[in-house]
């Protein structure tokens, strides 16, 4: 367990889905914590118990500033709108390697499914093979490559797509499959029929990886899979919708076809098609050496967990 010494974090990107959601945990399980950002003014809203710093993960200067003293850096920062990943990305870790080697600090990062190609579905556990399929996918393995090899040590927690918590527009469930702050008659399905899909309660996946970070050495290189919800078929997301709204809700499918049509101009859309081989195949995390860490993995019954969501996103 972490000892008096150990209770202070930077948090970078704490007004984002998975940050902001790491930050709530931190500050009820007692750590103090500094987040840095461009607009401290809206992370003391958010936060008034943090310590709020201008600064832009960009320069190396503001995060080795804001991380002196801290013995944890969350690195939960990520260009919005997925814009400028291979400029902003690569350089934005290499200034928290760095920081986090010279205060002696602990670095987490938020992992995604991108690190797999198909060849590693449909179970994917955390010693499998990494041959990303998309651009996105690459630069992941090679944060990951570079946290391992960085000098600081690091902690990675896979999971699949995020809902819930803080995660209100940079969501495949608030961006597609839900209409937000609409009275809802249907869900769209970005998957194929009867394809499997895990998705991550981000209240569950913060409360993990707080308890991962206070329970394991803090040294070398580990990663964990964080199992969430796996959707044997598409369905049960939209049933755990329509319980929450107290009636059936039809599915139906996404418009891949306007995405790729729409692509060439709009960003957001041809980043989303390049993502699209996640939901063509089922993909589960085996969470066992999650599991014998920490004995049982944070679960909020998926019921619980959609309807918390609507009502976070205005819908009925």
């Amino acid at each position: 367990m972490k000892s008096q010494t150990q209770t202070q974090a930077l948090v970078l990107g704490a007004t984002g889905g998975v940050g902001g959601e790491v930050t709530r945990v931190l500050l009820d399980r007692g750590w103090t914590v500094t987040a840095m950002g461009r607009d401290p003014a809206k992370i003391a809203r958010v936060f008034p118990q943090v310590r709020a710093l201008k600064g832009d993960a960009m320069n190396a200067n503001d995060v080795l500033a804001a991380a002196e003293g801290c013995s944890l850096i969350v690195h939960a920062v990520n260009p919005p709108g997925y814009r400028d990943w291979d400029k902003l990305v690569l350089p934005m870790m290499d200034n928290t390697i760095a920081a986090a080697r010279a205060v002696g600090a602990r670095i987490l990062l938020p992992g995604t499914v991108y690190n797999y190609g198909p060849d590693a579905f449909p179970l994917l556990t955390e010693d499998k093979p990494q041959a990303p399929a998309t651009r996105k996918g690459a630069i992941r393995v090679e944060m990951e490559r570079r946290i391992r090899d960085g000098g600081a040590p690091g902690l990675v927690v896979r999971a699949g797509d995020f809902f819930g918590g803080q995660s209100r527009g940079g969501s495949w469930f608030s961006q597609a499959v839900v209409k937000t702050g609409a009275r809802l008659n249907h869900v769209t399905n970005p998957g194929r029929d009867g394809v499997g899909h895990a998705w991550a309660y981000l209240p569950d996946l913060a409360e993990t990886m707080v308890q991962l970070v206070e329970t394991t050495p803090a040294e070398g290189f580990q990663t964990y899979h964080f199992a969430g919800h796996f959707d044997v078929d598409g369905t049960q997301m939209a049933r755990a919708v329509g319980q929450a709204v107290g009636r059936e809700v039809r599915i139906a499918r996404f418009p891949w076809w306007l995405v790729a049509l729409a692509s060439p101009v709009v960003v957001l859309f041809r980043e989303m098609r390049e993502m699209a081989y996640l939901w063509k195949q089922p993909l589960r995390l085996d969470n066992r050496r999650l599991v014998a860490v920490l004995g049982a993995e944070p679960h909020t019954p998926l019921n619980q967990a959609v309807a918390r969501t609507l009502a976070d996103l205005g819908c009925s």
